[in-house]
């Protein structure tokens, strides 16, 4: 089952659109990938891969929009402003999509787990880690975590607030605690072209993981594993499974 949906988002302060599918089962968001689309997984195979899980009721899937063009990866403006335009985003995820996908669902609780790949891998990382007890499981497949790698160092607590590379190695108290309890990231990614960046954060994040105790797996594919929606392709239904099991 496929829907297109649209909604007004007051954070954002224009529509959102989103693709849904499935009709039973867990329910997974699907970041796209940078700069990408709520159309980019449908259009890059990533739905078709995933069929046979969809269909049988064990997922469902949400494609958002993303405002990545808009936030970071918008390069005339300070990271501080790409940070607030994020944190818009952010408002849209908790206050409007997740709201529906619980609604959609008919259990107000449910937890829902995480997926991306490239940019969206980091939105997969960054609300799993911020916000653990609603979204415990994030498959993040050859992401980039480290925002000054991004959009430039900033002395900015909005973006300090979004980087993982940074706010994480100083989480503790309750705080860590909360994380250590709800949170499972699946750290994947390839050793091949262009998976150079994406592997030497994937690396350090894995690190930081470790070094807080806080729940992970990492899995580096071959030497052959290019940053590719072909890998990805690969990638995502079997992990996805691995959560289901």
């Amino acid at each position: 089952m496929r829907r297109y949906l649209k909604s007004y988002s007051p954070a954002v302060g224009r529509d959102m659109e989103i693709l849904a599918f499935g009709h039973y089962g867990r329910p997974v968001i699907a970041f796209p990938s940078g700069g990408g689309r709520f159309h980019d997984f449908e259009d890059n195979g990533m739905i078709a891969a995933t069929a046979h899980l969809i269909e049988a009721g064990k997922i469902k899937l949400y494609c958002p929009d993303s405002l990545d063009n808009e936030s970071w990866l918008r390069d005339d403006i300070d990271p501080h402003w790409r940070a607030v335009r994020h944190n818009a985003y952010q408002d849209y995820i908790l206050n409007d999509l997740l709201p529906f996908i619980r609604h959609d669902c008919q259990d107000g609780n449910i937890a829902v787990a995480l997926a991306g790949c490239s940019l969206g891998a980091y939105h997969a990382a960054n609300f799993g880690l911020k916000f653990p007890d609603l979204f415990p499981y994030a498959l993040c497949m050859s992401g980039r975590y480290d925002l000054d790698k991004i959009s430039g160092s900033s002395s900015s607590v909005e973006v300090y607030f979004n980087n993982p590379m940074a706010y994480l190695g100083n989480l503790h108290g309750e705080g860590l605690e909360s994380v250590k309890q709800f949170a499972h990231l699946v750290l994947v990614c390839g050793q091949g072209a262009y998976e150079d960046k994406c592997l030497e954060e994937t690396e350090r994040l894995a690190g930081l993981l470790a070094s807080k105790g806080i729940r992970f797996d990492k899995h580096l594919w071959g030497y052959d594993v290019e940053h590719h929606w072909y890998w990805w392709r690969k990638q995502f239904p079997f992990y996805l499974n691995e959560l289901l099991k």
